[in-house]
């Protein structure tokens, strides 16, 4: 009984889901007839962002058509980003596409697209995502068990973050590398990479706390500092009208 209403809540959850998306679906598709051809980039991407969910699927042929319109929809953004020269645009497509075709083991084309997406990142000196790329990049050439490569790849990435004393990103690439070796089945190095990864999480939430102490602290001194102003403004306000009452008693009586 208990797995039956396990099984039906999982199912409505999943209608749930599948009616919100479908829902946001129609209303990015009414906005696309009302868009020009130039503008329509974003709203490409905000409906490949909903057919993205095709993990949530659990209808086979349902998730096949979910993945088709993810690529179909993806590969329209990327033309109007390509004649507008966008090159955000692009990246953000060729993420896209590098994880739709890596979901449909065709790794060539997902890892031609996350290389595409490096390139971007590497001229722009954006750093983030120069890691972000190489760490899916690894994950692709370790599907494919070209794990020397992939091994690059990551160590590329960690002396990246090291140098640019990113602990979240360096986290990250600890995490790509427990990914490595539980592929390469040497278990004992995965779980160092990931108590790595659990010391630099740690590490990173103590020192936004201490931050954030840092923060509360300051602002409860600027506090009291302007309560203290306040009471000494009411007090000399007080006094001020004191001694004006006193003052204007003193020359009632002598009058």
């Amino acid at each position: 009984m208990k797995k039956l209403l396990t099984c039906l809540i999982f199912t409505f959850l999943a209608v749930s889901k599948l009616s919100a998306y479908a829902g946001d679906l129609d209303s990015l598709k009414q906005k696309l007839q009302l868009t020009s051809d130039s503008l329509k980039g974003p709203i490409y991407i905000a409906i490949a962002e909903e057919y993205m969910h095709y993990d949530t699927v659990s209808n086979r042929n349902l998730r096949h058509y979910y993945k088709n319109e993810a690529l179909n929809y993806s590969m329209l953004a990327l033309h109007v980003y390509s004649g507008m020269n966008d090159s955000l645009g692009m990246r953000t497509c060729y993420n896209t596409l590098s994880k739709i075709y890596r979901s449909q083991h065709i790794y060539s084309q997902a890892k031609w697209f996350i290389l595409q997406s490096n390139t971007i990142s590497r001229l722009k000196h954006d750093v983030p995502n120069i890691i972000a790329s190489l760490i899916e990049l690894s994950a692709i050439k370790s599907d494919i068990k070209d794990y020397t490569l992939a091994m690059g790849d990551l160590n590329e990435a960690l002396k990246i973050a090291v140098k640019n004393k990113d602990p979240r990103n360096e986290s990250a690439v600890q995490v790509g590398y427990a990914d490595l070796y539980r592929h390469m089945k040497n278990y004992d190095k995965a779980a160092v990479a990931i108590k790595r990864h659990e010391f630099l999480d740690d590490s990173i939430q103590k020192a936004e706390e201490a931050k954030l102490a840092m923060v509360n602290k300051k602002d409860s001194v600027q506090i009291k500092k302007q309560d203290s102003i306040i009471v000494k403004k009411k007090v000399y306000t007080s006094s001020f009208k004191r001694g004006s009452k006193l003052a204007s008693a003193r020359h009632t009586v002598s009058l």
